[in-house]
């Protein structure tokens, strides 16, 4: 099995197959709202990863590159964590990441034959005259031991009338592997070491000789079964709610207590955009709490559409398909492209895709930043006007450039906030709440004056 979390390519056991829909996401969207980073310590997948093997973190992550995009395989998963959640119990610790490590070795290590048929002389001749291969044996048998016991109880606890669909097929798949009159001694036995030598080695035989295939087959469906595990303590852990999605094709996102699930102290956000009011344009001083803003909507859709919990008190929204970010751009030195250009190319992108007729979520943080004001003003404003004609889709735009909000306030389909910023004794005071309207303020040389670089210039 792979320990690449990097590994994109689809499993047997996923819980949809490679001709359902998706929700479409690029890289530049995932880097973004930093969704994927397994290098970098505050991502949402790491965040999110409380898997106990490393299988189950490579099955983790390639649920997080085929977020779903069909209520049905939404709710299942939903369903899913709900019923682990309910029943933690019951859910076999005994399968560690060095139990599975240890039954791949087992396949993999070169050992001396095990008798076939062992009796009590040829058993301990085993012992004695191989000695290291009956050790590895012995040990690598306690683990499947475990392994197989835990699936019995997965089994037993966890695949009821009631279990949801993903769930259900992956633990009768499991349930037809381990039907083996070889295993059933695993179900009568408590632990491994009350087996006999000459049940373990008749139980290793069988392992290594007649089972490598189903072993290999079960071991991956584990590796799904943690990776919800994982998903389902993450809900747990931090919070998180099951959001609900309202099937049609009118798009809608309302959410209540929304926060960044990524901050230690977070202040949380109400947001309702819908078929009438699909487009939200917000201002607001530099760090007031428009980007921590935008990002925690596109987090939080984003998880809501691979069936996790998310970082709010309630939300209900349409199945949406795709979402697509413009936050960091950046020019490239090697291809001798401006930022400008970038910015513009990006938006030529999201043109494209959103002119198709399907459901998306747009976040745009600061428009066109790399040219003059008055270029900028000029171009964000023909963007936005030309954005606004589509009413299948919902936009969040962030801006500094207030003056141009004064003549998007025609279209009925345009809400306006932005996040207050107050001024005490020279000191920024920051609420990071939304309010409605268009936000006044011009404090950026006020930051400059505070953090001393005013003084500095003066000085020269």
């Amino acid at each position: 099995m792979s320990n690449n979390p990097n590994n994109k390519e689809a499993s047997k056991n996923t819980p949809l197959g490679d001709g359902e829909a998706r929700l479409e996401i690029d890289k530049t969207t995932l880097a973004d709202l930093s969704i994927l980073d397994t290098g970098e310590e505050f991502s949402i997948f790491n965040k999110i990863n409380l898997c106990r093997t490393v299988g189950g973190r490579d099955k983790l992550y390639e649920n997080f590159t085929h977020p779903l995009g069909n209520i049905e395989a939404i709710n299942g998963i939903q369903q899913t964590l709900q019923v682990i959640l309910q029943n933690l119990q019951h859910w076999p610790l005994q399968i560690s990441n060095g139990s599975v490590l240890m039954i791949e070795k087992f396949y993999h290590a070169s050992i001396d034959d095990i008798p076939a048929s062992p009796s009590v002389v040829s058993a301990y001749g085993y012992k004695y005259f191989h000695r290291p291969d009956f050790s590895l044996v012995e040990y690598s048998v306690g683990h499947a031991f475990d392994f197989i016991k835990g699936f019995q109880a997965l089994i037993q606890h966890f695949n009821t009338n009631e279990a949801p669909p993903p769930l259900h097929n992956l633990l009768s798949a499991a349930h037809q592997a381990i039907r083996h009159e070889q295993f059933a001694i695993i179900e009568k036995t408590n632990k491994a070491a009350e087996l006999t030598i000459v049940q373990q080695l008749q139980l290793g035989r069988f392992l290594r000789y007649h089972y490598k295939r189903n072993m290999l087959q079960l071991l991956d469906m584990y590796s799904q079964l943690d990776a919800w595990y994982g998903m389902a303590m993450a809900v747990k852990q931090h919070g998180l709610s099951f959001p609900t999605f309202v099937p049609g094709n009118q798009p809608l996102l309302e959410v209540k207590g929304l926060f960044h699930i990524l901050l230690n102290a977070p202040v949380d956000y109400d947001l309702t955009l819908d078929s009438k009011h699909n487009f939200l344009f917000l201002t607001g001083a530099n760090m007031a709490g428009k980007s921590t803003f935008i990002k925690s909507v596109g987090t939080a859709v984003f998880l809501a559409h691979i069936g996790m919990g998310v970082p709010a008190q309630f939300m209900q929204l349409s199945l949406f398909d795709g979402l697509l970010s413009n936050i960091n751009v950046t020019d490239s030195l090697v291809k001798g492209e401006s930022y400008f250009y970038n910015e513009v190319q990006r938006i030529k992108s999201t043109v494209t895709k959103i002119a198709d007729g399907r459901k998306w979520l747009i976040l745009i943080d600061e428009l066109f930043k790399g040219t003059n004001v008055e270029d900028a003003m000029k171009c964000s404003s023909t963007v936005i006007e030309g954005m606004l004609k589509i009413k299948n889709s919902l936009f969040i735009l962030s801006t500094h450039l207030y003056e141009i909000g004064e003549g998007l306030k025609k279209y009925p389909n345009i809400s306006f906030n932005y996040f207050e910023t107050a001024v005490t004794n020279d000191q920024l005071v920051f609420s990071y709440q939304l309010k409605p309207g268009i936000s006044n303020d011009r404090l950026g040389y006020l930051i400059l004056k505070n953090e001393g670089v005013v003084e500095m210039l003066e000085k020269l």
